[in-house]
């Protein structure tokens, strides 16, 4: 059976037509969509680090954001376990420790929204360089970048929210009052330090990190956390 009329000079056609996508390629492959630019890759960087940071906010400031989170739950001061071996030995004092854990938490949750402008400036700070940098980095280079950056001014607009934060919860009232209780007992060396303030800022801080590195470790090794077009793009380049 012959072709239909016309058929042959529409392959040739084409064929024709088609020369100069295949010309060019190496070995028939079809050519590669042009990559991005040093700007579209610090771009997609500063957004991956708005989403880690704004989600891990997010997830903070509300009721159990740290206390229920076993990695980053803030625990009683290390340093005075003859403390609290002692209070809790007393009767009630098990319960009164463990008040005093719940309350230091909630005033962390209770400050973790003041991270959110402080990361933004920091972030939009972020050059080509530092970009390029953190890009080619390991999974939490921008977390550790973000780190640098606003660690200090984080600790100084944290320290007296934590202070406000632990005087509304009650947790400094408890504090003072275990350190009271402490100082009475027969044969112990008294507790002059009455603010536990810095030392759950720390542990705040700690666990703010901890988590917005844990998101942008998703970020990168998980399509399913690059929530916009920008994202997919960028990291499917630094991992292709």
């Amino acid at each position: 059976m012959r072709p239909p009329h016309g058929f042959k000079r529409f392959i040739l056609l084409g064929l024709a037509a088609g020369l100069p996508i295949f010309w060019g390629c190496e070995k028939g492959k079809l050519p590669l969509p042009e990559q991005l630019s040093e700007a579209e890759i610090v771009a997609g960087l500063k957004e991956a680090l708005k989403v880690s940071t704004d989600t891990t906010v997010r997830l903070l400031n509300r009721l159990d954001g740290y206390y229920g989170d076993s990695l980053i739950r803030i625990l009683l001061p290390p340093d005075g376990q003859n403390v609290w071996r002692a209070i809790a030995a007393l009767p009630g004092g098990q319960e009164v420790l463990n008040d005093l854990t719940v309350r230091m938490n909630r005033a962390a949750e209770e400050a973790a929204d003041e991270a959110k402008p402080i990361f933004w400036q920091a972030i939009d700070g972020l050059t080509i360089t530092q970009g390029m940098q953190i890009l080619k980095g390991d999974s939490v280079a921008a977390t550790r970048y973000l780190r640098e950056k606003t660690y200090d001014s984080l600790y100084v607009r944290y320290k007296p929210r934590i202070q406000e934060a632990m005087n509304q919860v009650g947790a400094q009232t408890a504090w003072e009052e275990i350190v009271n209780l402490y100082n009475s007992l027969p044969l112990v060396e008294p507790i002059q330090n009455r603010d536990l303030s810095a030392y759950v800022t720390d542990r705040a801080l700690y666990g703010l990190f901890l988590k917005i590195g844990q998101h942008e470790t998703k970020i990168r090794r998980d399509v399913r956390y690059r929530v916009t077009d920008l994202l997919r793009k960028v990291f499917a380049e630094a991992t292709g």
